[in-house]
């Protein structure tokens, strides 16, 4: 939060004093948003080739509750910890699921 200008030129709040503009929303902010049609596709090329050797051994690591061996083979395999973490969350729904069914 940032506070408002004084309109004098030295000071904490220095600077003149104006009015924020409204901007339009632009098309590159919904970058990397998915659309109801990609996740279909996705879940189709999921159910069809299954999970990688990889993710295979995730998901035992999981099921063994080793979480942090998890995540560091992941990071290895994945390049960085955050996608690192993103693909767990989505190997653990998977397990998740297919208790449920």
């Amino acid at each position: 939060m940032v506070a408002s200008k004084s309109g004098i030129a030295v000071g904490l709040n220095k600077g003149h004093i104006t009015t924020r503009r409204e901007l339009k929303v632009k098309p590159s902010n919904k970058i990397g948003v998915a659309s109801k049609r990609n996740i279909f596709v996705k879940s189709i090329i999921r159910e069809v080739s299954g999970y990688a050797p990889y993710e295979r051994r995730l998901m035992e690591l999981i099921k063994n509750s080793k979480d942090k061996r998890a995540k560091k083979f992941c990071k290895a395999k994945l390049g960085t910890f955050v996608r690192a973490k993103k693909k767990i969350e989505e190997l653990q729904g998977a397990i998740a699921s297919s208790r449920r069914h």
